[in-house]
């Protein structure tokens, strides 16, 4: 296959970027190459935001023709959550064809070493960035994310996550050199001389397995993984939230073939309604990779079952937040009811419990009673929520029916200390917005246990009685230990209590957040610096993104010779 983009082009043109990433997972320093700001798109070769809504809209009622091998049909059917259906039909794949095909461009694509394969790896991802404002109608018309949400989190921070990935990917490859010159003295014989050739050869192919609420953000860190580190690349997105990934196999494969590679490295793997074709995959031989994210049952289920595959997994969890104190009592309250709104919750790392000790808080406002902080929390997503405008832009649209169905559920399951309402949104009537649901329960009571202890994805709360901090901490170790935590929030003023949770944090490996009371939030997680999950707990298998996601993806195999 000829290259019509050359190594030599390729490191010349991301090289200082990738030293870059490099940098910046060293020092944990901010630091992002792609800008997060829709005004920035629109010059050297990037869409702006006319023309992204013109590709998108292009894209309605089309074939996504991937040039796919193995093609027996055409499949889609999904409907936004904005109430419009996408009609996009994508390529339906015999797996007996496809995987075989997959496999055989990785001989090429292991032979072209660590560098080469990042900075191809860098290239694709310039290139969706260039078509940042195309995949984020894209990711809102299947997430249900409102469009800035969409554009950051589906865009520039979905883009910094595979950067970050391929950064990390590429350091562990170097690790070993790729040569050595071994000789070992024997006294008065002749020394011991060998050549050695160290080289990192893939595990095999890779299976992404995409989610609904974050199909990039969730998906780039495993499809870069294990591409960069020389595993072919099959990419199963949710039903519901096809159209971003199939778009980014799109360009991956352009790319490939551009730069003299097989684009069969990476394929698409779309199924018919009610196929369910994740298990089938996940089973086949040939597939030694596996990355997932969604429920906590099927995630235990691919630990147990995929036996020939390394399985990386982020579930669920019941995240938790600890109110103990805070010098900042209106900055608490606004910085929570921003973390409850955000997307309606529809996040992994949105906070469910909140554990307030029954007396109350200290704050720099005088004391406040269990009662006075919920209700004060309720007026803050309130105000916060009050335009209905504003609230369209931070809400979205509830994702799927089973989101909508657990937030109804909520209201019976204690004292409602902030109803949800329903919000119209003028430009897509069809969508459904939802405000957060506040329940009020008593710790101390088995029937509430129930609902705390058990995830409700999606917009809803529970403000738990605790009887003293300890309980809290004590409550958050167990909470963490049997149901996992993606997140865990504190605030306090008291350095023993902070202590303390932060010991519970440290323990059971859960991310903690202490006192935020500014425009940083529980929820959200920076690439290059913040780790998103930790792998320790039974939210995640593993943590976005370290040197244990990508060290296991490869294995190097030595070649030795007599000098």
């Amino acid at each position: 296959m000829t290259a019509a983009l050359s190594a030599h082009e390729l490191i010349a043109r991301h090289r200082s970027t990738l030293d870059q990433a490099l940098e910046a997972i060293r020092t944990r320093a901010y630091w992002s190459p792609h800008p997060e700001h829709p005004k920035a798109y629109g010059e050297n070769g990037s869409l702006d935001a006319a023309a992204g809504k013109a590709a998108f809209d292009a894209l309605l009622g089309s074939r996504l023709d991937l040039g796919q091998p193995g093609t027996d049909d055409w499949v889609g059917g999904e409907t936004s959550p904005y109430g419009i259906d996408l009609g996009v039909t994508y390529p339906h794949a015999d797996l007996d064809v496809l995987l075989p095909a997959m496999k055989a461009g990785q001989r090429a694509w292991r032979d072209a070493g660590a560098e080469q394969r990042a900075v191809v790896c860098l290239e694709i991802l310039k290139r969706i960035n260039d078509r940042t404002h195309e995949f984020a109608h894209a990711v809102m018309h299947t997430s249900g994310q409102a469009f800035m949400m969409a554009f950051q989190a589906g865009g520039p921070h979905a883009q910094d996550r595979g950067l970050e990935a391929v950064a990390y990917a590429y350091v562990e490859q170097v690790r070993t050199p790729d040569n050595a010159e071994w000789t070992k003295p024997q006294g008065k014989r002749d020394p011991l001389a060998m050549t050695k050739q160290f080289t990192p050869v893939p595990r095999g192919i890779g299976l992404v397995i995409g989610c609904n609420t974050f199909p990039t953000w969730n998906g780039y860190p495993g499809l870069f993984a294990s591409l960069a580190t020389g595993n072919a690349v099959l990419v199963k997105p949710h039903p519901r939230a096809v159209l971003p990934l199939a778009l980014t196999v799109q360009v991956a494969r352009e790319v490939l073939a551009e730069t003299g590679f097989d684009p069969n490295l990476v394929a698409l793997a779309a199924e018919r309604p009610g196929e369910g074709i994740a298990k089938t995959l996940a089973l086949r031989p040939e597939i030694r990779i596996i990355d997932y994210t969604g429920s906590t049952s099927f995630g235990d289920w691919l630990e147990a079952n995929a036996r020939q595959a390394q399985v990386y997994t982020e579930k669920a969890g019941v995240n938790t937040v600890v109110v103990h104190s805070t010098s900042d009592y209106k900055g608490m309250l606004s910085n929570l009811a921003f973390s409850l709104s955000l997307y309606s919750g529809q996040m992994c790392t949105t906070p469910q419990n909140l554990l307030v000790p029954r007396e109350g808080i200290s704050t720099d406002q005088g004391p406040k009673s269990y009662d006075e902080v919920v209700a004060d929390l309720a007026k803050s997503v309130d105000g916060l929520l009050g335009d209905d405008a504003r609230a369209n832009a931070l809400l979205g649209a509830i994702v799927n029916p089973d989101v909508k169905a657990r937030l109804e559920a909520a209201a019976g399951l204690g004292e409602v200390a902030l109803a949800s309402r329903e919000i119209a949104n003028p430009d897509f009537p069809g969508a459904v917005v939802r405000t957060p649901v506040i329940v009020k329960l008593d710790g101390a009571k088995p029937d509430a246990e129930a609902a705390y202890m058990s995830e409700c994805f999606g917009p809803v709360s529970f403000a738990v009685a605790v009887d003293s901090a300890a309980d809290a901490a004590e409550l958050l170790r167990r909470t963490v230990r049997e149901k996992g935590a993606m997140t865990v929030g504190a605030y306090t003023t008291d350095p023993e209590v902070e202590q303390d949770v932060r010991e519970v944090c440290l323990e059971e490996a859960a991310q903690l957040s202490l006192n935020l009371t500014g425009g940083v939030y529980v929820n959200q997680t920076a690439a290059f610096s913040d780790f998103h999950g930790s792998g320790g707990n039974p939210a995640a298998s593993a943590a976005l993104c370290d040197g244990a996601f990508v060290s296991n993806r490869f294995r190097v195999v030595e070649v030795r010779r007599e000098a």
